[in-house]
């Protein structure tokens, strides 16, 4: 039985004793504020980059903020791989800055373009609102000078892995943008939260039953829309002819079921999938570097997946 790293049992302890109310206390602004400011004790000091870029993609409903980063060292005219990524947070809080850290740790690590996307968020812009952003942005950032079309991954963490997943089922079916890779990083895939690390892990490892409702209830307000494919996309009829996937979890977050049974699902069905568990993490430990060194060695992971996909 997988026991919590030690660095993670105190970084638990701490934040039992915070005097912050939960998420699903408070508004979601209030929300998003507590997340956005809670954020500095736990990551790292952000890394150089060559150069940062805020673009706006067009968008059904207006322009798609889009922070583009090349990696240190690269060349003004250099074409790069590109990886099109998408912020956890529940489809609620989180932003570019609170995953401005991992997007220039992926660049440097991976030497590849990385385009860190703001779709709209929840309850403000519920399902589809979120999709529709996402893939406005995939498309735009395939026509971008300086990036290689054809070396096109997605990624993201949490909901941004749920988005990321539901990118490359639409790319499939939609016969483009051509995607190369996908990194899934404790991605949410199933809306109707049955897995049993639901329940088994519900409590007193950050992410919690009562918030991942909080989120759902924001994101998914009609219930019917649980069991669409676009929300939860283990559903999605076949994930056969998928790009590549890197698929990481963690032990003790209550999406490790649904993110391990995705993985097996694709690998079932033909597609090439490394899977890796960190069995002592919990989630959302990818963007807390500065008290948990297996958060570096996972982005470390990420970056190798992506290079080994590029052959770069």
């Amino acid at each position: 039985m997988a026991t919590l790293h030690p660095q993670l049992v105190a970084l638990l302890e701490r934040a039992a004793k915070s005097p912050l109310p939960a998420y699903y206390d408070v508004p979601a602004a209030v929300a998003r504020r507590l997340y956005r400011d809670t954020r500095g004790a736990l990551t790292p000091d952000p890394p150089a980059v060559e150069s940062v870029q805020l673009l706006m993609a067009p968008g059904k409903s207006g322009p798609v903020p889009v922070r583009a980063y090349r990696p240190k060292g690269a060349g003004k005219d250099e074409v790069l791989p590109v990886l099109v990524y998408y912020h956890g947070g529940g489809w609620v809080i989180g932003d570019l800055d609170t995953h401005d850290v991992v997007c220039r740790t992926l660049a440097n690590g991976a030497r590849c373009a990385v385009y860190s996307v703001e779709y709209r968020k929840a309850p403000e812009a519920p399902f589809p609102a979120a999709i529709d952003d996402c893939f406005s942005a995939l498309t735009f950032v395939s026509t971008q000078s300086g990036i290689n079309a054809k070396q096109l991954a997605v990624g993201g963490d949490s909901a941004g892995g749920n988005l990321a997943t539901v990118m490359a089922l639409m790319a499939r079916d939609a016969g483009g943008p051509a995607i190369s890779f996908q990194v899934l990083i404790y991605p949410g895939c199933d809306q109707r939260m049955g897995h049993d690390s639901i329940n088994r892990n519900a409590e007193g490892y950050l992410l919690t039953k009562k918030s991942m409702e909080y989120f759902r209830g924001h994101y998914l307000p009609n219930q019917k829309d649980w069991s669409d494919w676009r929300a939860s996309p283990l559903l999605a009829k076949s994930l056969a002819k998928l790009p590549p996937a890197f698929v990481l979890t963690a032990g003790f977050d209550p999406l490790v079921d649904e993110g391990k049974e995705y993985a097996e699902r694709m690998q079932k069905e033909g597609v090439a999938v490394e899977y890796k568990n960190y069995p002592d993490m919990v989630h959302g430990f990818i963007t807390m570097g500065r008290v948990l060194d297996t958060a570096n060695a996972a982005l470390a992971e990420c970056a190798r997946a992506l290079k080994k996909a590029w052959g770069t």
